[in-house]
Parts: structure tokens; sequence; C-alpha cells
């Protein structure tokens, strides 16, 4: 075991001690270790590089319309209460001679979603780090969350959905571009 995974388990074993709870009862022995690992897991974005994520996938192609990638799920911790939200991104780009390999758009949302964030930040680093390694003629990012912090806390509402979207290139300058994209995320739902 790493210290930096003591040290998290010590911490955990601090809060739900200061919960009022007991964490040498039988169901809690474990739980500051579980959390710890867990925690570890759910921001492992952090120890990820986008180039050796993308790992050379980038590829030839006389592709020069639009590649839309959409529906792929997120999970991620709000920075400000340290609580999940979870939703899906689509992804949109107007390849310049060479496209992403399918895999790494998936692998893009994971890492930048595996770290403590704001739907906001996520759905630009998203669309700037596409951008960075397809010099694309444009990208379009849209994300559509449910954030626990907003349904399980505070104001408890159930049924809300935060919806944010980040347009580069020809996305933000071309209106047509913007609502092809717009519309082919939107007919299959």
């Amino acid at each position: 075991m790493t210290k930096l995974l003591d040290d998290l388990a010590g911490h955990y074993r601090a809060i739900i001690n200061g919960l009022g709870e007991d964490t040498n009862r039988e169901g809690l022995q474990d739980t500051p270790m579980r959390a710890a690992k867990a925690m570890q897991f759910l921001t492992h974005g952090y120890q990820q590089d986008l180039d050796d994520l993308v790992n050379n996938a980038v590829f030839e192609s006389a592709m020069d319309e639009m590649v839309v990638v959409q529906d792929i799920e997120l999970y991620s911790m709000c920075e400000h209460h340290i609580l999940p939200f979870i939703g899906k991104c689509h992804i949109a780009y107007m390849p310049q001679g060479r496209v992403l390999g399918l895999s790494k758009f998936a692998r893009i949302v994971d890492m930048y979603a595996r770290r403590l964030q704001i739907q906001e930040n996520l759905t630009r680093e998203i669309a700037e780090a596409v951008e960075s390694v397809t010099n694309a003629k444009g990208v379009a990012v849209v994300i559509e969350a449910q954030h626990m912090c907003m349904m399980m806390r505070g104001v408890e509402k159930q049924n809300s959905k935060m919806k944010t979207s980040m347009m580069l290139g020809q996305f933000r300058t071309s209106q047509a571009t913007r609502a092809e994209f717009l519309n082919l995320i939107s007919n299959n739902r």
C-alpha cells in the first residue's frame, strides 16, 4: 500500500469518526481503505496525460465532413461538494486531413471527468483537447448531466439536468455547422 492511500484512509477514518460513527464496528472496519481506493479510482484522471492517452492514434484521412460521437457516458465529481455528477457527452469535429481513433474520444472524456470538476470547465477541457490532438477545423462538445449536489442536498431537485456546450472553430463561426451538430445529437432522443 502506498503512503498516499494510507493517508487518504486515515482522513476517511477521521471523517467517519467525526460524524459520530465507530470505525471499529464490523461494517465500518474496512470502509476507510475502501473509500480511499474508490476516491483514488474516481480521480485517476490526475495521473493521465493527453499525449500518452492518445498514443499516436491520429490517422490520415480525406474525411472533411462532420464526425459525431454521441452519448459517451461520463462520471465525475463536483469540486464544490465532492459529490458525483453523471451524464452524457456528445463530441463533433471537422477533420482537416487527420481523424482520431474512435475509442480515444471516450478516453479523453474519462481523463478530464475523473478529476474534481465543474461541468462548465469539463466541457471546455474536452473540446480543447480534441482540437489540440486533431488540429480540426472545428470542435463541438455538449454535456448533459445530473448533479447529486443538487439532487441529494440543497434544493433537492430530482429531475434537474444541466447542459453545457463549447463550440470552437467552424462550430463557433458557422451557424449552419452548429445547427447541423445540434440537430444530429437531438434526433435520437
